[in-house]
C-alpha cells in the first residue's frame, strides 16, 4: 500500500524553504570554522531580563541584542552545543519529511546514551525544550517554522467559523467542551471564516471557562470565549493576537484577583521574559483587564468564605508586578494592587458562585462591560 503525504500549502512550502536555509546556513558556518581551524561556536541570544528591553511606544517587550557564545571545545557549553546540533539536524528532517512532532518527541528522537560512555545526550525534556528555544532565537524562526508543537491547551468557543487544518469548525456549535485551541494557530493551517462576535471574552480556568459556555454567555453577548487553563500557552496567545490584530475584535480578561491572575494579564498585554522574541506575534497591548477586582468584594457584597489569606510569597510578587514598567506610572494599576494588598486577602473568580450559581455570567460581567469598567 503506498504511503500517503501530507497536503501542504504553497504558503507552507516557501516557509520551510525558507526556514531549511536558515538551518543549513547555520550548519555551513560551522563547518567553515572548523576547516578554517577556528573552534566552532554558536551565538545565542540571551533570553533574560537583563536583555529585555521595555518598548514603550509598541508597548511590548522586545530582545535586546545581548548574545551568549556556546564553543564547542569548552567543558561548560560542549554538551549545549552537541544538544543544539542533534535538535537543528532533528528539525531538518522534519522539514524534509513534511511532517511535525511534539515538544516531548523531538526530546525523545535526541535522547540516546553517547557511544562509550554511560553520559546521555539529554537526561530529561527540562534540557530540550530550552535548547528549541535558543534554536529559535537563533534562527529568527518561529517554533511552528520548526515543526514542533506543544501539547494543546486551551478551548474557544462563539460566533465565529475556523478553519483548522482544511477542516471547517463551527464554534457556535462546539458542545459543552468547545473546540480545542491547536498549539500552531497560524494562518496557513487556522483561518478564519464568518465571524459575527463583537469581542473576545478571555477566561482564566476551564472550570471558569465551562460556567460561561453552559450559560451560552457568547450567544447572549455576541461574542467568543477562550480559555488558557491558567497561564496560556503560546497558542492561545497567537490566537488571540490574531482575532485583535486580523478582526479587530476587543480581548478582555476575566482572571483572578491575586498576582498570579495580575501576571497573567500581563503577559497577554506586553508578552513575558522567556519570549520577549515573539511579542510582536503574541502581546495584545490594549486587552483590558475586566475582573475579578479587588474592589468587588465590597462592591458585590461578597461574603468571608470567598477571602483567601495572602501569602508572604504573593505580596512580594504583587510588589514585583506593580514595579513593572507598564505598570509603575499607571495608576489604576497602582490602586488596583495597593487595595489587594491593603485587603490582605485574594479571590478566584470562581468565588462569584457565592452571590449566585450565574452570577458571574448574568450580572457580574455583563454590568462591567455596559459600564466599560476594566483596567488597561
Amino acid at each position: 500500500m503506498a504511503k500517503s503525504k501530507p497536503v501542504i500549502s504553497q504558503k507552507t512550502k516557501e516557509r520551510d524553504k525558507r526556514t531549511l536555509e536558515k538551518i543549513v546556513a547555520l550548519a555551513d558556518d560551522l563547518s567553515k570554522k572548523t576547516f578554517a581551524g577556528k573552534e566552532p561556536t554558536f551565538h545565542i541570544p540571551t533570553r533574560s531580563k537583563s536583555n529585555t528591553i521595555w518598548n514603550k511606544k509598541r508597548g511590548i517587550l522586545e530582545m535586546g541584542d545581548g548574545k551568549a557564545d556556546r564553543p564547542l571545545f569548552d567543558l561548560k557549553t560542549a554538551k549545549q552545543f552537541m544538544q543544539t546540533v542533534l535538535h537543528g539536524s532533528t528539525i531538518k528532517d522534519l522539514i524534509e519529511a513534511g511532517k511535525t512532532s511534539s515538544l516531548r518527541g523531538v526530546f525523545y528522537k535526541a535522547k540516546h546514551t553517547v557511544a562509550g560512555t554511560k553520559e546521555n545526550t539529554f537526561d530529561t525534556q527540562e534540557e530540550s525544550d530550552p535548547i528549541l528555544e535558543d534554536l529559535e532565537v537563533t534562527l529568527g524562526a518561529l517554533r511552528e517554522e520548526l515543526h514542533v508543537f506543544a501539547e494543546n491547551r486551551g478551548v474557544i468557543a462563539g460566533n465565529i467559523t475556523v478553519i483548522d487544518g482544511g477542516d471547517t469548525i463551527d464554534c457556535r456549535a462546539a458542545g459543552r467542551g468547545g473546540h480545542g485551541i491547536p498549539s500552531i494557530v497560524e494562518p496557513d493551517v487556522f483561518e478564519f471564516g464568518k465571524c459575527e462576535a463583537k469581542f473576545v471574552l478571555h477566561v482564566e480556568k476551564g472550570t471558569v471557562w465551562n460556567r460561561f459556555n453552559e450559560d451560552r454567555f457568547w450567544e447572549k453577548n455576541n461574542c467568543i470565549l477562550t480559555h488558557g487553563a491558567g497561564q496560556p500557552p503560546r497558542g492561545c496567545r497567537r490566537l488571540l493576537q490574531r482575532l485583535n490584530q486580523e478582526l479587530k475584535l476587543p480581548i478582555i480578561c476575566v482572571l483572578d484577583c491575586d498576582p498570579w491572575g495580575h501576571y497573567i494579564y500581563s503577559v497577554i498585554k506586553q508578552g513575558s521574559i522567556s519570549l520577549a522574541f515573539e511579542s510582536s506575534r503574541l502581546a495584545i497591548p490594549d486587552a483590558k483587564f475586566l475582573g475579578l477586582r479587588a474592589k468587588d468584594y465590597e462592591e458585590c457584597n461578597l461574603g468571608d468564605a470567598v477571602k483567601i489569606d495572602l501569602t508572604e510569597n504573593d505580596i512580594k510578587r504583587a510588589k514585583e508586578i506593580a514595579a513593572y514598567p507598564w505598570f509603575e506610572n499607571h495608576k489604576g494599576w497602582q490602586k488596583e494592587i495597593q487595595k489587594l494588598l491593603s485587603n490582605g486577602f485574594k479571590m478566584e473568580v470562581e468565588a462569584m458562585i457565592n452571590k449566585g450559581i450565574s452570577f458571574v455570567t448574568e450580572e457580574y460581567v455583563p454590568a462591567r462591560l455596559k459600564a466599560k469598567d476594566w483596567l488597561d
